[in-house]
C-alpha cells in the first residue's frame, strides 16, 4: 500500500513511520509536514508545506495514495479553543477533503486521544474539539475512517521525536501499566496498516482495540 502520513516530527508519528518503514505491507510513503522527518529511506519521500490549509484539489503530489494516517497535532495547553479548533478541526478537515477529491478510495486513520468527547458537549474543550473532528471525518465519503485514541503509548527505543514528560515516558510507562491499558507507537502503525488491509469492526479504536488489530498483519 501507498501511505500519505503527518506527524511524523512528534513522538506518535515517528513511530507510525518507522514502522511503515519497516512493514513488508507498506510499499511507499509521502510524509507531509512543515519540516523534515529526519528519517531517510528508500521508501520515503518528504513534501513540505507551510501550511495545510493553502493545500489544493489538484496537488498532485497527493495523487495516487490508498492511505493517510494522520498523525499531526498539538497539545491544547495554554491554548484558546479558537486556536485549538483551528490546528486540530478546520486543519485536519481541509486536509482529508483535499485527499478524499484526489483519492476518493482511500482509508484515513486519525490519532485523536483517549477519553475524547464523542457527544461534543462535555467540559474539556479539548476533548470536545477532538469529538467534533472524529464526527465530521466520519461523515466523509473515504472507503472507510478510522479513529486512533491511545491513551498511554510507549515509544521505539530509537525515537528521538520526544518532548515534556514524553522524554521520561520509557521510565514511567512501567509504573502506570498496572493502572491504565496502553500501546506502543509501533503498535498504532501496525494497527493502522492492519485497518487498511483487513478492517475493523468499530470505527474508534481505543488501546484494546489498537493492540488486537496490531496482531492481525
Amino acid at each position: 500500500m501507498k501511505v500519505i502520513l503527518t506527524g511524523a516530527t512528534g513522538m506518535v508519528g515517528e513511530g507510525v513511520l518507522m514502522e511503515c518503514i519497516d512493514n513488508e505491507e507498506v510499499t511507499s510513503v509521502l510524509y507531509v509536514g512543515r519540516r523534515s522527518s529526519g528519517i531517510q529511506h528508500r521508501k520515503l519521500n518528504e513534501y513540505i508545506v507551510a501550511d495545510f490549509l493553502s493545500l489544493r484539489e489538484d496537488n498532485t503530489h497527493l495523487l495516487g495514495f490508498d492511505a493517510c494516517f494522520y498523525c499531526a497535532g498539538v497539545s491544547s495547553v495554554g491554548m484558546n479553543e479558537g486556536d485549538y479548533t483551528k490546528i486540530t478541526y478546520d486543519t485536519t478537515l481541509h486536509f482529508a477533503d483535499v485527499l478524499l477529491k484526489l483519492n476518493p478510495g482511500m482509508v484515513f486513520n486519525f490519532v485523536s486521544g483517549a477519553h475524547t468527547d464523542s457527544t461534543e458537549k462535555g467540559k474539556s474543550m479539548w476533548a470536545r474539539v477532538k469529538g467534533k473532528t472524529e464526527n465530521a471525518l466520519g461523515q466523509m465519503a473515504f472507503r472507510a475512517q478510522y479513529n486512533f485514541r491511545p491513551g498511554l503509548m510507549m515509544p521505539d527505543q530509537k525515537q528521538v521525536q520526544l518532548r515534556g514528560y514524553n522524554k521520561y515516558i520509557r521510565l514511567l510507562y512501567p509504573l502506570f501499566r498496572p493502572f491504565y491499558t496502553g500501546c506502543s507507537t509501533r503498535e498504532i502503525g501496525k494497527a493502522m496498516i492492519a485497518a487498511v488491509k483487513v478492517g475493523y469492526l468499530e470505527r474508534t479504536l481505543e488501546a484494546r482495540d489498537i493492540k488486537k488489530l496490531a496482531g492481525a498483519v
